[in-house]
């Protein structure tokens, strides 16, 4: 139940709303802790699109979601990321860096050197060839990818989105302790602002929102193990 469900992107809520049976009661049925009749059996294959016979076969599906999706400036993308793949024995992948190897430049020389436009078509290909692919993986994404229409819709269509927000203090800690100075160049405070109140409220629209302020990595790994449980 619970893989085909994860497979859906429904939440436990979501299920219940498509069945009339309580979210508690469900939880309880997908951890093994529930007896389910025949009839609810049935209604939940129903809702899933499978079968009860599937539902109750010997061999285990697998439950991770295609692509696990990573999102959210300076909230530790990288390091969970990498946690994540290593407890899934999948692999770990960071689009901006398959941006940079297509164009054979840093992220911020594309932007700069060859305009927005291009920049996000080439973080668009280099999803696409990442969804494509048909392997299972964790993917971090970069922070602005979620501005461009097409390639926010791709991801959410065809991966589990996790946002893993951090208040803007945390974000500039972040990035100022592992030698990032772009925080303090360039623009003004107010258009970091305002980039991160757009980047934000499609950010908002993530399967999952972990929040990691004032926590460590290690907390924010296990929350977002239990979302992908």
């Amino acid at each position: 139940m619970r893989a085909a469900r994860l497979l859906r992107r429904w939440s436990l809520r979501q299920l219940a709303q498509r069945t009339a049976l309580s979210e508690r009661f469900l939880g309880a049925v997908e951890a093994g802790r529930g007896n389910i009749s025949v009839r609810n059996l049935a209604q939940v294959a129903a809702a899933l699109d499978t079968s009860p016979a599937r539902l109750l076969a010997d061999d285990e599906p697998k439950v991770l979601p295609l692509v696990i999706a990573l999102l959210g400036p300076g909230a530790g993308k990288t390091s969970i990321g990498q946690r994540l793949a290593r407890r899934f024995k999948v692999p770990f992948i960071e689009l901006d860096h398959r941006v940079e190897g297509a164009a054979g430049l840093r992220l911020g020389e594309i932007f700069s050197l060859r305009g927005s436009d291009h920049g996000r078509a080439l973080e668009r290909q280099a999803l696409l060839q990442v969804l494509e692919g048909g392997r299972r993986c964790v993917l971090a994404v970069g922070d602005g990818l979620v501005t461009d229409a097409e390639a926010w819709a791709l991801l959410r269509a065809h991966a589990f989105t996790i946002w893993l927000r951090a208040e803007p203090g945390d974000h500039i800690k972040r990035a100022l302790a592992q030698g990032d100075r772009r925080e303090n160049a360039g623009d003004p405070p107010a258009m970091h602002d305002l980039h991160r109140h757009q980047c934000e409220r499609f950010y908002a629209l993530a399967h999952v929102t972990i929040d990691t302020s004032g926590v460590g990595i290690a907390d924010a790994f296990k929350a977002a193990l239990e979302a992908l449980s």
